[in-house]
């Protein structure tokens, strides 16, 4: 875990990277509080030793800056001061500080707070995390992917570049469920979710919304070139062979693919790809359809910007 320091005094840097290094944990510093912003942005710390009294601003100040930011606000800060002032305690609690260090302070005292301070930042990306993935599957859950549509919607609207939705669904779920029981599905979700996180580029988000359910968000593409991200999840899905209990079962899954061009709004977005979805449904399922086409040409497809996805 990473902690950064941000203090004027060489000392106190010197000690903590000392002390704290000890222990494996990876210490950066920066000595001002402008500085030491940048540092929190570029480094992401698990936690933040900040100095109170520093020449450009306060720690105080600092601290107030990075509670309003909402990808750096729930990093732990610790503050260090000479201060013994309960006022000043007080003041940097309701600004948000996990803690308080009064210097010069022991090192075992500074090694105990900040494992206090990383075990509380643990346990609260570990409730972020399960808050968003699916525990079957490992996928975003509903909730994970509806928030980076709204984000992705907002870039869209502020850069103008295009976005793709991918939706999609394993045919007759529900009857592998009936016929082998509800393992042989769990089983079958877990393959067909490693299956289609497989295709995908860092920047894409695969999800599992619900049931038999799948969506990626594919950034930055149109819905031509996400048809080939589709259809090569498609291909390898329906080329697995489940074996369940000594029986063998066959998972496909249908694809419906819209991306923002004339769309107004999300929900545009969304319905456009449902119902390309519910098309490659209505025609046999197994297969990937846009909404620009009654059925994707998989001829086509294999041709056009295969390479990309790779």
């Amino acid at each position: 875990m990473k902690v950064l320091i941000i203090d004027d005094s060489p000392e106190a840097i010197a000690l903590v990277k000392v002390r704290l290094s000890k222990d494996g944990l990876d210490v950066v510093s920066a000595d001002c509080g402008t500085t030491g912003i940048e540092a929190v942005r570029l480094e992401q710390p698990d936690l933040i030793l900040l100095d109170v009294d520093m020449p450009d601003m306060t720690g105080f100040d600092v601290c107030r800056m990075l509670k309003v930011e909402p990808e750096l606000c729930m990093i732990p800060v610790v503050f260090l001061t000479a201060s013994d002032s309960a006022e000043d305690k007080i003041k940097g609690l309701n600004i948000g500080a996990v803690d308080y260090i009064t210097k010069p302070f022991d090192a075992y005292e500074l090694q105990a707070r900040v494992n206090a301070g990383l075990r509380t930042k643990y346990m609260q990306d570990l409730l972020t995390n399960r808050a968003s993935v699916d525990p079957l599957t490992g996928l975003a859950n509903h909730r994970a992917l509806t928030t980076r549509l709204q984000e992705e919607w907002a870039r869209v609207e502020r850069h103008g570049r295009p976005l793709s939705l991918i939706m999609a669904e394993m045919d007759r779920f529900d009857r592998i469920n009936n016929t082998h029981g509800r393992t042989a599905g769990d089983r079958a979700l877990q393959v067909t979710s490693e299956t289609i996180a497989a295709q995908c580029r860092q920047v894409d988000l695969p999800a599992r919304p619900q049931g038999g359910e799948f969506a990626i968000i594919v950034p930055d593409e149109i819905a031509a070139n996400a048809a080939v991200l589709a259809e090569r999840c498609q291909n390898r899905i329906s080329k697995m062979h489940l074996k369940v209990n000594d029986e063998e079962i066959w998972v496909t899954v249908s694809f419906g693919i819209a991306d923002t061009e004339g769309k107004t709004n999300l929900e545009e977005l969304t319905g456009a790809a449902e119902k390309a979805l519910q098309k490659a449904q209505e025609i046999g399922g197994n297969r990937v359809v846009t909404e620009q086409s009654a059925d994707w040409d998989q001829t086509e497809t294999s041709q056009s910007n295969v390479e990309y996805f790779t």
